[in-house]
């Protein structure tokens, strides 16, 4: 499969080189845009008043332009976190998508949203406080509404960007149970090509 896959607020930390290194050894190709231009924190806050600084416009820009040379061979848009947000609102705008991978984070739909039937898969803390159970319920609801095929795993008493092992929330068994279900996820899209 052919991935775009984007970081959280921390920035592009090793962690996400190793995600897309695991991918490509599973016979993927990632492409991994730094939306920060090199910026990394481990601070939550210090990378949300970054993502706030540079804008969700321009983000948003920054990302498209990342994924557009690559759009029309069909991508499985993937992210961690405020890059799953990101993900998600771009696999929503192609309608040549073939998938989207979502770690730690969701992000609101407009009203009028629709895909075809999109495969999509969530990884999620249980409980997440950016991810609450009356907020996934609610999406869980709007992503089928829109026409989503949608599952979600839950992790109990993972941190919230429990895949990145140099970050406090990290966890090493949730971690690679998420990678297990998300390789045999990209498995089944690459097998229906």
């Amino acid at each position: 499969m052919d991935i775009m896959l984007f970081h959280s607020v921390h920035g592009l930390r090793p962690a996400v080189e190793a995600a897309a290194d695991r991918l490509r050894a599973a016979g993927h190709q990632v492409w991994v845009p730094d939306l920060f231009d090199g910026w990394t924190t481990d601070s939550v806050e210090e990378g949300m008043a970054k993502k706030d600084e540079i804008g969700s416009d321009e983000l948003l820009k920054r990302a498209v332009l990342a994924a557009a040379p690559y759009s029309e061979r069909g991508l499985v848009y993937a992210g961690f976190s405020f890059g799953a947000s990101v993900a998600q609102t771009l696999a929503f705008g192609d309608e040549k998508a073939r998938g989207l991978l979502l770690l730690h984070g969701t992000s609101d739909l407009a009203p009028n949203a629709s895909v075809d039937a999109l495969p999509v898969q969530l990884h999620v803390a249980d409980p997440d406080p950016f991810e609450t159970d009356d907020w996934l319920s609610a999406w869980y609801l709007q992503m089928g509404r829109a026409g989503a095929d949608v599952e979600i795993h839950r992790y109990r008493g993972a941190g919230h960007v429990y895949t990145d092992p140099e970050l406090p929330d990290w966890d090493a068994e949730a971690a690679e149970r998420t990678w297990a279900i998300a390789l045999d996820f990209l498995d089944e899209l690459a097998a229906e090509e």
